[in-house]
């Protein structure tokens, strides 16, 4: 097949630290290209290079064996090209429809003409969000089907995907690669960036391996292994085994946080959070799975003092319903939150690392100034603790790679030494070296007596790192369980609210709602996608 795009000996470099290093690379037309490598090894840098937002310090890009010069994402997009950010470009005040149509004649007949093209293109591709709601109100996962849709709205038949399922349920990544393998078939150039390699090797054709800036190999994926990938990443043997270590010597037999009828009506008079009770003892592991969608939020926000529910929290004895975070800080309770997104309510993309660790101890200098040399120490140990990839503690947070920012938010958390420690999705954009490295850090905070709740969507790893694990669905917890004595396939029917298989709705049904119930269980049973994609 001929080649789409080609990079040719790009460089690129933000002040001391070289990005792209004479990286040369091509990816053919009608094929899916996955680009792997460690944080920081310049994936994001140079795909942004061809979607027009930086420019190469030197070398070529090739589009069509002709070389372009991309100096806006405008000229980009008017040569097909398409992307979709890891964080994504949408305007939270305005709706799903009106970011699609930005910048485009949005008057009259043409309304009409562009609207029937959307719901075209949702039909086609079997994409689904509330078109006419403020995306501020919208899922994650609905804004990355809104991201699609302005893509494939402007005709963009080169497709670049950065850590697209990073946000994502079983299901709706199932509905992803089912899309990319329709426009696969379709004729289209696709290059994903993932950190996943179950998944890059599930969907993709080739794979390239970026290493400190320079493209080490590029090879087929059904050559290649998880392992072989890993140790391209890496540069070294890897151990892929999750640990889960015994609680310490002396674990409290008390709970550390009790839980207690937390209910939180939704909008539409449909609970959020459906009277959830538990319990999470200090050294131990509480994993919580569910879709996405399913209360996960409202639960870890209800803990943390931001949403106002009826029932009860305990925290070593003492009442926490009702107090705004502020003043559950007050009351010296130590508990760290990790948020789902970690731009919109971890940090401050547009302030510094120092500025962003100071951000929850501002206030505990003594006099009216803050102490920003005591914020430098701490954002330098952060940095080197977790080998965080930056020019210097004062860069700006939106700058880094999104692992990297990533770790800035949960060095910050466990810079506080928490007695609770509250994660959501705390190896999303890590590479596998450093999710690795956050489970040890987790392991190393059990140990120290720190009760853990960690909201996860990897299956294999809330089963293999957590004590036991809590299922939500729809806002009720399912059941909890002992992941030692519990199968895959039980912790994925649960996530659909079925309780055993002889639940589960026949294989054939008349609408499409029970075949996405069907469609997510097979993903969380291992399974694959119908062939030729075909969701319902």
């Amino acid at each position: 097949m001929d080649l789409c795009v080609e990079f040719k000996n790009i460089s690129k470099s933000f002040g001391a630290v070289i990005a792209n290093d004479k990286v040369s690379l091509g990816v053919r037309r009608g094929e899916i290209l996955a680009l792997l490598g460690e944080n920081g090894s310049g994936k994001s840098t140079l795909v942004n290079m061809l979607a027009g937002l930086y420019t190469p310090d030197s070398g070529d890009i090739l589009i069509d064996g002709q070389k372009r010069v991309f100096s806006s994402p405008r000229d980009s997009m008017d040569c097909g090209i398409g992307m979709v950010h890891q964080h994504f470009k949408l305007v939270p005040v305005m709706t799903a429809r009106e970011n699609i149509l930005l910048g485009r004649n949005s008057t009259g007949l043409f309304v009409r003409r562009k609207n029937g093209k959307i719901a075209t293109l949702c039909e086609k591709y079997w994409l689904s969000a509330p078109l006419d709601s403020p995306v501020s109100a919208l899922s994650v996962g609905q804004k990355q089907s809104v991201e699609i849709l302005k893509i494939l709205y402007s005709g963009a038949r080169t497709l670049i995907l950065d850590e697209p399922t990073a946000v994502l349920t079983p299901s709706e990544i199932n509905v992803l690669f089912a899309i990319l393998r329709k426009l696969k078939i379709e004729g289209a150039t696709i290059i994903i960036i993932t950190h996943k390699l179950n998944e890059v090797m599930e969907i993709s054709d080739r794979v390239s391996v970026l290493r400190k800036g320079k493209c080490v190999a590029t090879v087929d994926t059904a050559a290649a292994s998880v392992r072989s990938l890993a140790e391209m990443m890496v540069g070294s043997a890897v151990s892929l085994a999750i640990r889960r270590t015994p609680p310490p010597p002396e674990t409290p037999k008390t709970a550390r946080l009790a839980v207690k009828g937390l209910t939180l009506p939704g909008p539409d008079k449909k609970p959020l959070l459906d009277n959830v009770s538990f319990t999470l003892r200090g050294g131990e592991i509480l994993g919580v799975a569910g879709i996405a969608g399913q209360g996960q939020r409202e639960l870890c926000e209800s803990i943390a003092g931001i949403r106002r529910p009826r029932g009860s929290i305990l925290f070593n004895g003492e009442e926490l319903s009702g107090l705004s975070p502020r003043a559950i800080i007050k009351r010296g309770v130590a508990m760290s939150f990790i948020p789902e997104d970690r731009l919109g309510m971890g940090l401050v993309a547009g302030m510094d690392i120092i500025n962003n660790v100071l951000l929850k101890s501002f206030r505990e200098a003594p006099g009216p100034l803050v102490n920003r040399r005591e914020g430098r120490r701490r954002a330098e140990r952060i940095v080197a603790k977790y080998g965080i990839s930056t020019p210097q503690v004062t860069h700006i947070v939106r700058k880094l790679s999104g692992g990297n920012i990533q770790k800035v938010l949960l060095g910050r958390e466990i810079e506080m030494n928490p007695r609770l420690l509250i994660t959501a999705y705390p190896v999303r954009g890590l590479d596998i070296g450093s999710s690795y490295g956050i489970y040890d850090i987790l392991n190393e905070q059990k140990q120290l007596g720190v009760a853990i709740l960690f909201i996860g969507e990897d299956l294999d790893v809330l089963m293999e790192l957590c004590d036991r694990v809590m299922v939500l669905h729809e806002g009720r917890v399912m059941r909890i369980i002992d992941p030692r004595e519990a199968t895959k396939e039980e912790i994925g029917l649960l996530m659909l609210g079925v309780a055993s298989p002889e639940e589960l709705p026949p294989a054939k049904q008349p609408s499409r709602e029970p075949f996405r119930a069907l469609n997510g269980a097979a993903i969380a049973l291992g399974s694959t996608p119908a062939p030729g994609g075909g969701l319902w």
